[in-house]
């Protein structure tokens, strides 16, 4: 009796130091760097040929191993515009919503501080979007280059700070 009283307390021992290093490890991988909400720093930013808006906060949210993209701007003429998406980061088309420049976006992942996003309307692509996020998780610089709604080529940097 003793014996299976000693299997039965080591093999619970056991489950519960496995279930506890399996959870630690959950818990120990680093979170998503995209992850939180970023404000966009104009005194950094450049807008080719212009003009820049007038303020942008970027939500990013992470939506089980997906990401939920909310972007809050007020356009240079005081237009505020809310549009967002959510994407795996496979590459795959997903709606936009709220932007009537954009229907789709496809975002791939190259690794895990940077990757690409590529806005679509009607299956072509309007505008590429470079995004990096700095070592230290405090910035977030999105190069974007394509055309504007008026058919003008954009080339923007825009820096982005972690509230």
């Amino acid at each position: 009796m003793r014996a299976t009283w000693t299997r039965q307390t080591v093999g619970i021992a056991l489950t519960a130091i496995c279930a506890l290093a399996l959870g630690v490890a959950a818990g120990a991988q680093a979170p998503d760097p995209a992850v939180g909400t970023w404000k966009l720093d104009l005194a950094k930013s450049t807008y080719k040929p212009g003009p820049a808006p007038k303020s942008a906060t970027v939500v990013i949210d992470a939506a089980g191993k997906d990401l939920k993209v909310a972007i809050d701007l007020v356009g240079a003429d005081g237009v505020a515009m809310k549009y967002g998406y959510t994407s795996a980061r496979d590459g795959k088309d997903v709606p936009v919503t709220g932007n009537p420049n954009y229907d789709t976006a496809a975002v791939t992942q190259a690794s895990p501080t940077e990757g690409t996003t590529v806005y679509k309307k009607g299956g072509k692509a309007v505008v590429t979007v470079k995004t990096s996020v700095s070592k230290d998780g405090k910035t977030m610089t999105a190069t974007s280059a394509g055309t504007d709604p008026k058919g003008q080529a954009t080339n923007n940097v825009a820096v982005f700070t972690k509230q």
